[in-house]
């Protein structure tokens, strides 16, 4: 089981979104039968079977075993990853594209980084998953407290110079064999989870 596994196809991403399969693959973060599932959502154990399939087929559940049990076959489950991400590759039609509007300051183009982020990311864990090798990634996750908006203007410039400076000391264009990588630094307001206010 992966820890996190990104949904990039439509209908995957679809079916995952339904509330009782969503339910069900939270359920299945530990290996269960339709008939033990069935006592924990309060549905018949036949519809328990159909959602499963469904998530089944678009790989969001795997089988872990199969047990005789007279004259039926049980068949223990489990999700496939202990949480979904849906790629905006999903909704690729309708998906944020950074290019459209770049404005640094601007939160909806925060947003379309981020997206672009999870897209690429998830593709680049997909590939990676295939070939049996691991994603070169780093990032850095942290809280800063400012005491005005000028102290946090400040930050912002200092920290734009100062990744502009290892930018332009690392980037080479003619290194043969180089790849190219994308750095992606954003602040914004932390949500206080119990409120959900900024």
């Amino acid at each position: 089981m992966f820890d996190v596994t990104v949904i990039e196809d439509p209908a995957a991403a679809e079916a995952s979104l339904d509330p009782i399969r969503a339910r069900l693959l939270a359920e299945l973060s530990q290996p269960g039968s339709a008939t033990m599932l069935a006592a924990k959502v309060g549905l018949p154990r036949q519809k328990i079977n159909y959602h499963l399939k469904t998530l089944e087929r678009h790989g969001l559940v795997e089988l872990v075993e199969e047990r005789r049990k007279g004259n039926v076959t049980e068949r223990v489950m489990r999700a496939t990853a202990s949480s979904y991400v849906i790629s905006p590759r999903a909704m690729a039609g309708v998906a944020p594209d950074p290019s459209r509007a770049p404005d640094r300051l601007s939160a909806r183009w925060l947003l379309a980084i981020a997206a672009r982020l999870v897209s690429d990311v998830g593709t680049l864990i997909t590939g990676a998953a295939k070939a049996r090798k691991r994603v070169a990634t780093f990032a850095i996750d942290g809280q800063v407290r400012f005491a005005s908006a000028a102290d946090r203007a400040a930050f912002a410039e200092e920290l734009a110079t100062a990744v502009t400076t290892l930018v332009s000391r690392y980037h080479d264009d003619t290194a043969e064999g180089g790849r190219t990588h994308r750095v992606i630094l954003a602040v914004h307001p932390t949500v206080d989870p119990d409120t959900q206010e900024s």
